[in-house]
């Protein structure tokens, strides 16, 4: 029977990692941070912060792939420690909800970015996102040699794209308007947005099963990945704030827009454009290739889903769990078109279901670690210190997401997304007892 086979390097799997992390968040979101800080230098740290956060999750996530190294992921860990059911419920919703949601909202800012630069009608934005996922996933669907190397090269023009407009706002500055206070601004709110914008890199956990010696080599793809991440977050939000200010910023409703202005002239938005553009296509194209891989795991172990199981020889992808996952993509494009945002949409649809799964591999480690005999090739240092740190975040971004969706600002026009995401994830217990009787 065919399997994943190890082709990808370190250096394949922290590309990969840091194309899923770095997406469209640094373009919205640092408005918002702004907004909630008081200075210029919390701006900076609440940022640094979010990267030392997330460095704790890879840790974390470092020892769990250490201990079950293999394609699955979070599937794997979830299993482990908490039994089949609670992983075929995570396999489930992952593949309805989290991962799909996720590759439809980032596919729907695609299409806002391309409209801009050429537009395909009333439905524009919707049409670019459901083009884009049919073409990845085809090229996918081709290989895995494929598609790393489109990722390659879309990352890089995307990393030089971001630490250049940086350096240009750092080197040419501008005249910042005074700083005002924060209006009742709040770091943990500040925070929400931040961890939104690094959110990703748990994705390179599902690469195990194809990374060269994965029980020593993930815990330098994760690691990398952070890093990288981090340093180029601080730089080009420093690139932010020294050409717009930090009262710029909180201006701003598009602040790479109006840093791109300040650079290179009105002329500068569709270089923009472009360069939003890239971010999505990379973000997307990891999100597909790793998304596939919970879906061959659940199919592997559960009769109900063997189609999905199937590893193709040629150009060793999983096949089926690609088709599959990008036609759900594809109705949920459709069903995010028919509402006020579809990006908005698909965020409320997703973030509830996806912090629960996280804070419960998170604790997966204290279980595995009781359980299981010996060290790994791989520990979190100062257990147990990072790894509640690192759960403590997830319940804050559970709170908060539920929170934050249910305002009765945004309740009323998304509330159904909400709604719809945790009946398609309840949906997913009668399959497992109907699975398991099978």
């Amino acid at each position: 029977m065919s399997a994943p086979k190890p082709l990808l390097s370190v250096g394949d799997g922290a590309f990969l990692m840091v194309g899923m992390v770095i997406g469209v968040g640094i373009f919205k979101a640092p408005s918002m941070v702004a907004a909630n800080t008081s200075s210029a230098a919390a701006f900076l740290l609440v940022w640094l912060f979010g990267g030392l956060i997330s460095l704790c999750g890879a840790l974390v996530y470092a020892e769990l792939a250490a201990r079950h190294p293999g394609a699955g992921g979070e599937y794997t860990f979830l299993a482990r420690g908490f039994g089949p059911g609670t992983a075929f419920l995570f396999a489930w919703s992952r593949m309805t909800v989290i991962q799909t949601g996720a590759i439809a909202a980032v596919a729907f800012v695609l299409g806002d970015y391309a409209s801009e630069i050429f537009r395909l009608g009333e439905n524009s934005s919707a049409i670019y996102a459901g083009l884009s996922v049919i073409a990845l996933t085809a090229l996918n669907f081709a290989g895995t040699l494929q598609s790393k190397t489109l990722q390659k090269v879309l990352e890089t023009l995307l990393v030089a794209s971001l630490a250049g407009l940086a350096l240009a706002g750092i080197a040419l500055g501008g005249e910042a308007p005074p700083t005002k206070p924060a209006g009742g601004g709040a770091l943990d709110f500040a925070l929400l947005f931040v961890l939104f914008t690094y959110g990703g890199w748990n994705e390179a956990a599902y690469l195990g099963g194809e990374v060269r010696d994965p029980q020593r080599n993930m815990v330098k793809v994760l690691v990398i990945g952070i890093v990288a991440v981090t340093a180029l977050y601080v730089l080009v939000n420093f690139g932010y704030v020294s050409a717009l200010g930090l009262q710029g910023v909180r201006d701003s409703k598009a602040v790479a827009a109006d840093l791109m202005r300040v650079v290179a002239g009105g002329k500068g938005a569709v270089l923009l454009a472009l360069i939003v553009c890239v971010s999505a296509l990379t973000t997307i194209n990891a999100a597909i290739f790793t998304g596939a891989r919970t879906s061959y795991a659940l199919g592997r172990d559960f009769a109900l889903f063997s189609a999905l199981g199937a590893w193709r020889e040629a150009g060793s992808t999983p096949a089926n769990a690609l088709l599959v996952q990008g036609l759900i993509t594809l109705v949920l494009i459709g069903a995010g078109s028919l509402t006020p945002d579809g990006f908005s949409s698909m965020v409320a649809y997703t973030a509830p279901v996806f912090w629960t799964f996280f804070l419960l591999t998170g604790l997966t480690i204290f279980r595995v670690r009781r359980r299981e005999a010996g060290k790994a090739h791989f520990n979190v240092p100062l257990f147990p210190l990072v790894t509640s740190a690192f759960c403590a975040m997830c319940g804050f971004m559970l709170y908060k997401s539920v929170t934050y969706i249910l305002n009765p600002q945004f309740g009323p026009k998304f509330g159904n997304a909400v709604l719809a995401g945790l009946m398609v994830m309840a949906a997913g217990v009668p399959l497992y007892f109907l699975s398991k009787k099978k």
